[in-house]
Formats: C-alpha cells, sequence, structure tokens
C-alpha cells in the first residue's frame, strides 16, 4: 500500500493533465477540455487506483483505466445535460448551454471514443476482461437514464424500482471502476464480485444521501435546497412518500412543482411537511445506514489483510462526509 487517497488523487490528476486533443476542428474538441478541466471529485478513478494499490498491482499503470473512466463520466454528463434541458454544470455553463445541443452531443460521442482509446493501453492480458467489464457498465449507466426518464411520466414508481434504477445509473461506474482496479491487480474472481457488491452498496449509499441532502441538506455548503422538490423528480423520498400518501396527500405530492398560484418557497414547504408527516426522512436514513455498512462489512471479507482495504475504508467514509 503505497499511496494515500489524496496522493492518488494527486497522481490521477496529473496524469489527466496530459491527455490532449487536437486544435482543430475547435468546436469538437474546445468543449472536451472545457468538460474535463471542470473539476469533480474525480470518484471513480480515485476508486480504481486505490483498488489497484490494495491489492498490491501496479497503480502507474493503471492510470490510463483511470482516465478512461473519468472520460466516460464526463461524456455521460455532456449528455445527460441535453437531456435534461440543463444550463448549469458544476458551478459554471454546462457545454449544452454553452455551445448548444449539436456540439454537446458530437463532443460527448467523441469522449467516449477517447475513453475507449485510453482503456486499450490496458496490457493485453487482463485487456479483454477489463473490456467486458467497462462496456457492461456503460450500458448499464444508459439502461439507468432510460429508466430515470422512464419515471417522469410513471404513474407509480416503487422503492424497488428506484434502486435498481440507481444502481445502474449511479452505482454503476462506481462498481465498474472498483472491478477494474480489482482485475488489473488480478484479484481473485472472487475479491473482483465483492468489489463489485462493495462499490454497488456504497454507491446506492451515496445517491439516497444526494437525495436526502436536496430536500435536508444545509445550504451553507453550497447546495440550494429543494430542487428536486421543484422538478417533481422522482427521488427516493417522493417515491417513500407516494407510498405512504392517502389519496389527497398523493395529489399534492403529484401536482404541487406544477402551480403558477405560489412561489418556490411554499412549493417546497408544502411537499416538506408532507415529507415529515410520512416520516421518509427517517426510513431513507435507515435506507443509507444499511447500504453503507453492507458495503463496510464487504471490506472486510477480501482475502487480503485489513490494513490494506484501510485507504478504501477512508474513500467510503469520505464518500459519505463521515469521519468515523
Amino acid at each position: 500500500m503505497k499511496y494515500t487517497n489524496d496522493t492518488i488523487l494527486n497522481l490521477f490528476e496529473s496524469a489527466l493533465q496530459q491527455l490532449q486533443t487536437p486544435e482543430e476542428p475547435e468546436l469538437l474538441y474546445s468543449p472536451i477540455i472545457y468538460s474535463m478541466s471542470g473539476g469533480g471529485k474525480r470518484l471513480r478513478p480515485v476508486l480504481l487506483l486505490l483498488t489497484v494499490d490494495a491489492f498490491g498491482g501496479n497503480v502507474e499503470e493503471a492510470l490510463p483505466a483511470g482516465v478512461a473512466v473519468e472520460v466516460f463520466h464526463n461524456f455521460t454528463l455532456l449528455h445527460d445535460d441535453i437531456m435534461d434541458n440543463a444550463s448549469m454544470r458544476r458551478g459554471k455553463p454546462s457545454v449544452f448551454a454553452k455551445w448548444g445541443g449539436n456540439v454537446a452531443l458530437l463532443s460527448g460521442d467523441t469522449m467516449l471514443i477517447i475513453a475507449y482509446k485510453y482503456l486499450a493501453r490496458v496490457g493485453a492480458k487482463n485487456l479483454d476482461r477489463v473490456l467486458n467489464i467497462f462496456s457492461d457498465m456503460a450500458i448499464e449507466v444508459c439502461e439507468g437514464q432510460q429508466y430515470d426518464m422512464d419515471f417522469e411520466s410513471a404513474e407509480k414508481v416503487s422503492a424497488v424500482d428506484y434502486i435498481q434504477m440507481i444502481e445502474r445509473k449511479t452505482s454503476a461506474l462506481l462498481s465498474g471502476s472498483a472491478m477494474i482496479g480489482a482485475t488489473l491487480a488480478e484479484a481473485s474472481d472472487d475479491d473482483v464480485r465483492k468489489m463489485h457488491r462493495f462499490a454497488t452498496e456504497l454507491g446506492l449509499a451515496f445517491q439516497l444521501q444526494d437525495d436526502m441532502l436536496d430536500s435536508y441538506g444545509d445550504e451553507s455548503l453550497g447546495k440550494k435546497i429543494g430542487g428536486d422538490i421543484l422538478e417533481g423528480k422522482q427521488t427516493y423520498l417522493m417515491v417513500q412518500a407516494m407510498s405512504r400518501a392517502n389519496d389527497e396527500q398523493r395529489e399534492v405530492l403529484r401536482s404541487t412543482h406544477k402551480r403558477k398560484d405560489i412561489g418556490d418557497d411554499e412549493k417546497i414547504a408544502i411537499v416538506k411537511a408532507l415529507y415529515d408527516a410520512l416520516d421518509v426522512k427517517h426510513s431513507t436514513e435507515q435506507q443509507i445506514e444499511i447500504r453503507f455498512e453492507r458495503a463496510l462489512t464487504i471490506l472486510d471479507t477480501l482475502s487480503i489483510a485489513g490494513e490494506r482495504t484501510k485507504h478504501l475504508e477512508e474513500f467510503a467514509r469520505g464518500l459519505m462526509g463521515r469521519k468515523k
């Protein structure tokens, strides 16, 4: 275990800065550099590289795979912003808003191809397995996005449906990254499967926490409260509330965000009052805790010594904003 989480991140950022694209056509490549330099936590490549290190692999040789998953992640964001008609991304104008949908679409397509080019730098011994993991991960993300869009018009979404959707849309990138890292370090098939489960449970806990913070977070942390409510978005809280509500409450939950006679603050207050009455905050917190504890427990079952999983546990706690 040669690297801490911070040194892994610094190593990856150095590798990412070496990403070069042609100067022309400018409208194809400038949005790619703009997108990749826009910050972000680099969660997926850091997890990939931490996993390589935990299993005794060569972190520097795995850097191209890390770049591949980060470029792929940013490609999905370009296309998400087109589908969501989103004007902002990470506190600045989205590629879609800055250059238009056609540019965002084509630049995103190019980023997907760049991701595969980086992935092809993986050593021949593991290339087939890594390509299959990466491709399965990519398909899952697309499936998750489609389910998410389907939910916008669905009459009813169950908690099980919602968990299955975020397992694809959010967790798949984390679990795929962990599996690639374990594979590159030549971990056993059993350990690769366990890393998949660890990252899946962690990703679910992370997304459920994000859902909750949108309604119950602290604006001093820079997150605007109530955005999901104003969009009428299907989140875990909304799904739980709809399943517990009576007919009258259900209609309020379904229609409040569309009302023209009240302001945004009142819309948020009305929906949150129902969330409180239906106790969905508590049930969401319980689900977050269950998923997070499952993830940590899986780390204890890996074939490597407990000391080697220390930084993976730190990563998990950092992702969830926990010190202990």
